[in-house]
């Protein structure tokens, strides 16, 4: 059995970019501290990475007219992981790039891979938009399998939204780590 880390979009737009905010670039240390923590556990700890990936249509779908901030453009530097956390995505570790905040191919993978974790431990950006969705995506995927926060592994551009993010996410049994 493994332990899992789920490292949300935390990319270039999200941090300093388009879309970035304040508090996001002070994530890159306590992200980085969890990659090399699971690193340490060599094959009972797995890394996987969503991706925030959109293309020139982005502004003609749903969620582009409802956030008309082009972001995450693939392969642009936006779309890039951000800083140390570039440098320590391995090889090993799975990507599934996603057009929109919850990636339905990570459900599948976690739904066909749920007797291979303990656990599964949430990273990155935007607690209240792609966080939450991707966590609600697992529980689906996983429903008896642990899920985890540490909420000094998360964020979000508003703090009201945050705090409410990680209230609803207790509500459906994430342990949050405060």
């Amino acid at each position: 059995m493994k332990k899992l880390l789920i490292v949300v979009d935390y990319q270039n737009d999200f941090v300093t970019g388009s879309l970035g905010f304040k508090g996001a670039e002070a994530l890159e240390e306590p992200i980085a501290g969890k990659i090399e923590e699971y690193r340490k556990m060599g094959t009972a700890g797995q890394i996987i990475f969503t991706m925030d990936t959109h293309d020139r249509h982005y502004m003609d779908t749903q969620e582009g007219r409802h956030l008309p901030v082009e972001h995450c453009l693939d392969g642009q530097d936006g779309w890039q992981l951000y800083g140390k956390i570039a440098s320590l995505k391995g090889e090993q570790d799975l990507v599934f790039s996603k057009p929109t905040f919850g990636s339905y191919e990570l459900g599948e993978y976690l739904h066909t891979h749920k007797e291979d974790y303990d656990s599964v431990e949430f990273v990155g950006v935007v607690t209240d938009i792609c966080v939450i969705s991707n966590i609600a995506v697992a529980k689906a995927a996983m429903p008896e399998v642990p899920i985890i926060v540490d909420a000094s592994c998360v964020a979000s551009n508003d703090p009201k939204r945050q705090e409410a993010a990680l209230c609803v996410m207790e509500s459906i049994h994430v342990e949050i780590k405060r």
